[in-house]
């Protein structure tokens, strides 16, 4: 491709990007000032990713002008330069092009900086990435524990308000708070939301020993009923010819997503270590056939997935509401569990205004399949209010979405984030093995060290958690300098697609 047929190619783009903004009102009167400029930007990035830019690049490497690979963050000012600098290349030294009313580089890092330090507040020294650790109850009365994570690196303490109780929140709280004052620096508390956790009912019957076993045995190839009902689960019963008798049934903690699921659908037990299939429904139950085992025992309490189901469930359960109050009088930030829609956001939003807590930070996690598909509108209406982030739980994101797929989808949520001038937690399994058994293995190093993309890193607790604490510290701090050399060859985004159509945004034919 020679250099005008490039600089026409990519002031199609530029225009494209141009006509797009005038034709959807976005970023609206109700985003919030600071991020104004930020909303404009992702827009023009959803934009840009629609098209395929790979048969640029190349080109564009080797005339020395390959900074669309990294430009999230100053989408519409970066491709203005490129093109003013083909036409020098060119030999059209009086073209007069005015820059765009757009933040470039330096303003875009700008942005992002402001919008970190509003919701983690000042690192108060050189290092970027934030360390989040996960308290264990232990913190609600061991001030050495939590003196010890602090000193190691933690500027963020995250209380999941899906276990323990008010009592041992408020504990946890307090000792965070002498830790604070004993160190001379602000520790931010970070609470989890519940939200609407499905999970596997209570199991209990007995053996042949007569003692109760809390696990039911399950096999490929078996069929089980997930019911509505309250009722204690019981296995399957097989002759000795491995013939079922008759089928295992287990309660469902929350009995709406029996009448939400179609026949057909997968149905994920344990974080996807047991696969199952809809292939029966009526009012009561679900009918399931196990399609995969990677574990042979499914016990109370698991998580259950359902990645191809449409859930009708609220993101805000009456008992995230009922906390609210506590989380808005004792925590920095708020974490949105399950979040999936826009909608889901303007619910919490009117929450928090009935509250008055207009200074509380809130993140939005995304760890399903839907909340992926609509993220750009969750970002949109996010921007509506001050002090914003988003995790990427990449636990239950590949749960629902494969395995295969997380590296892709989580490096598809940093670039609109950036692009948002958002920060990232990146969270889920950081430095699990060293911080549970005391040594980590090299695929978890090589993590973590993915980690230094985002604003901030999440560590679950465990009983070698202060040497997790210190290693990634190390990591993170390594890392830093060697971001600036991502390169990405950045094919079209369907998601960025998606995004357009809804909005009957017709760019590329």
């Amino acid at each position: 491709m020679d250099i005008s047929a490039l600089i026409e190619e990519l002031n199609c783009i530029y225009r494209a990007i141009v006509y797009g903004q005038s034709k959807v009102a976005i970023p609206n009167e109700r985003i919030h000032p600071e991020f104004q400029q930020s909303a404009k930007n992702l827009f023009h990035y959803l934009v840009l990713r629609s098209f395929d830019l790979r048969p640029y690049q190349d080109v564009l490497s080797e005339l020395g002008l390959s900074s669309l690979r990294t430009a999230e963050g100053y989408v519409l000012a970066n491709l203005h330069n490129v093109i003013v600098l083909l036409k020098k290349l060119n030999g059209d030294f009086n073209q007069a092009d005015s820059n765009p009313m757009a933040p470039g580089f330096q303003e875009s890092r700008h942005l992002l900086n402001r919008h970190v330090q509003r919701l983690f507040g000042a690192s108060g020294n050189e290092q970027r990435v934030r360390i989040m650790v996960t308290l264990p109850e232990q913190a609600a009365y061991e001030e050495d524990l939590v003196y010890r994570m602090a000193k190691n690196g933690m500027k963020v303490a995250r209380i999941n308000l899906g276990r323990d109780h008010e009592g041992i929140w408020k504990s946890m709280v307090d000792t965070v708070r002498r830790v604070e004052r004993k160190l001379g620096r602000p520790i931010k508390i970070y609470m989890d939301l519940a939200g609407p956790k499905i999970r596997t009912g209570q199991i209990g019957f007995p053996n042949k020993k007569g003692k109760e076993k809390k696990r039911i045995p399950v096999r490929e190839g078996e069929r089980i009923l997930l019911s509505k009902m309250q009722i204690i689960g019981v296995p399957s019963k097989f002759n000795k010819k491995g013939v079922q008798l008759s089928k295992a049934k287990i309660a469902v903690s929350l009995p709406q997503v029996i009448d939400d699921a179609s026949i057909n659908d997968a149905v994920l037990f344990d974080d996807g270590m047991i696969r199952a299939q809809v292939v029966g429904k009526d009012n009561e139950s679900l009918e399931l056939e196990i399609k995969k085992c990677f574990k042979f025992k499914l016990g109370a309490q698991k998580g259950i997935n359902l990645p191809d189901t449409k859930l009708y469930l609220p993101a805000l359960t009456e008992e995230d509401i009922k906390v609210l109050p506590f989380v808005c009088e004792h925590a920095d930030i708020l974490g949105y569990s399950f979040v999936r829609s826009a909608n889901d956001v303007a619910l919490l939003y009117r929450e928090l205004d009935k509250l008055q807590a207009d200074t509380l930070g809130v993140v939005f996690k995304i760890e399903n399949q839907e909340a992926f598909e609509n993220f750009p509108n969750i970002l949109f209406k996010g921007m509506e209010r001050n002090g914003i982030g988003v995790m990427i739980a990449r636990g239950d994101l590949a749960v629902e979405m494969g395995f295969e797929r997380i590296s892709e989808v989580q490096k598809e949520l940093l670039w609109l984030c950036e692009a948002a001038h958002i920060p990232v937690i990146w969270a889920t399994q950081v430095l699990e093995n060293l911080a549970k058994k005391g040594i980590a293995s090299r695929a978890e190093i090589s993590d973590a060290a993915e980690g230094a993309r985002a604003e901030c890193v999440m560590l679950n607790k465990g009983p070698h958690i202060h040497e997790a604490i210190h290693t990634l510290r190390t990591i993170l701090d390594k890392m830093d300098g060697h971001m600036s050399k991502k390169k990405e060859s950045l094919r079209a985004l369907n998601i960025a697609n998606t995004f357009l159509s809804k909005n009957e945004l017709k760019l590329v034919e």
